[in-house]
Order: C-alpha cells, then structure tokens, then sequence
C-alpha cells in the first residue's frame, strides 16, 4: 500500500488487513492472506499483529510481523461481540 509508511497505527486499535500471499499457479489470479488482531506496533516498516483466535477455536490467537510492503488493505474493525442493542429495538430497561 503506497504511503502506508507515513500514516500512524497506534498500538491497541483492532484490525482487518489483507497481504499479498502470491500468484495462484493455476488460474494466475493474485491471492491474498486477511488477518484480523490487535496492532501491537507499527514502525513504518513492519506492523506487529496480535492476530485474534478463530471465533469456532479452530486457530489459537499468534503473533505475526508484516512488511508494510506486503500490506494491500487496512481497516479499523470493532471488537468482538459489540453491538448495539438498540438497533434491534431492545432497550436498557430489559437487559438484566
């Protein structure tokens, strides 16, 4: 991503990011890798991710380190499991 090296991640802000993972040999499409995780630092050349479980437990949570060069997209993400309940019509009152 062009001028990644620029801007400021801070540490903490829960991410989705996709990284070049190379060119398919058969059908010669780009692929990508998408991670989802905690920024645990940024320096401008590589972002340190604390990559979250999978929500089924099929992945345990790991820490990966990614060249900014590598990265494609990047996009702030909420937490897990926050919702806004009042959307749906619920109100404070009927939550216990």
């Amino acid at each position: 991503m062009d001028g990644l090296e620029n801007i400021v991640i801070p540490a903490g802000v829960r991410v989705s990011l996709s990284i070049e993972a190379g060119m398919d040999a058969v059908d010669h499409r780009m692929k990508y890798s998408h991670y989802v995780g905690h920024v645990l630092s940024a320096d401008g050349t590589t972002l340190i991710l604390s990559r979250d479980p999978a929500a089924d437990g099929s992945r345990p949570a790991e820490t990966i380190r990614v060249p900014m060069t590598k990265i494609r997209a990047l996009k702030p993400v909420p937490e897990r499991g926050t919702r806004d309940l009042t959307r749906r019509g619920l109100r404070q009152g009927f939550l216990s």
